[in-house]
């Protein structure tokens, strides 16, 4: 039996064509997504926005702010059909190498305490908890705590 390999990661700059398939995927797999608006303003703020492209399907989006020594990840998403295949973790080393090529320090993220699967792959690159925002999430029943995760540059 031989196992077909896994298509590369492709990272570009996420482009404003887009924002359409990004917002459908962002729809598809959260509960609570992000709107077409909030990914348009990140363009528009000039926050660094990446598309992860494989075998020709956007796989992936993340969208980061770089500034002042320190990077924050605000999003970052893998399509339903590719999940669980490693390309999270693409995109988190290539989210890394460029804050650092920006001089960032430190980057920073929130994430829900019922993510396991986000927390398991901070966890795994050694992002260390360091503070809680109270209420930051939206949920089912009210709000959800944020952890606040750091990882040094």
């Amino acid at each position: 039996m031989s196992a077909l390999p896994r298509p590369e990661l492709r990272c570009r700059p996420l482009a404003a064509r887009d924002l359409e398939a990004v917002a459908a995927i962002e729809q598809d797999i959260y509960e609570f997504p992000w709107t077409l608006g909030n990914f348009r303003d990140s363009l528009a703020a000039g926050y660094s926005c990446w598309a992860g492209v494989a075998d020709g399907a956007l796989a992936g989006y993340a969208i980061m702010m770089i500034g002042a020594g320190e990077a924050h990840l605000l999003n970052l998403s893998v399509a339903a059909p590719f999940q669980r295949r490693g390309f999270g973790r693409d995109l988190l080393v290539h989210l890394m190498g460029v804050a650092r090529s920006y001089g960032a320090r430190v980057l920073l993220l929130e994430v829900r305490p019922s993510n396991r699967a986000a927390r398991a792959l901070y966890a795994g690159f050694g992002f260390e908890q360091v503070g809680a925002r109270r209420d930051y999430y939206p949920a089912r029943e009210g709000r959800e705590d944020a952890l606040l995760l750091s990882h040094p540059l």
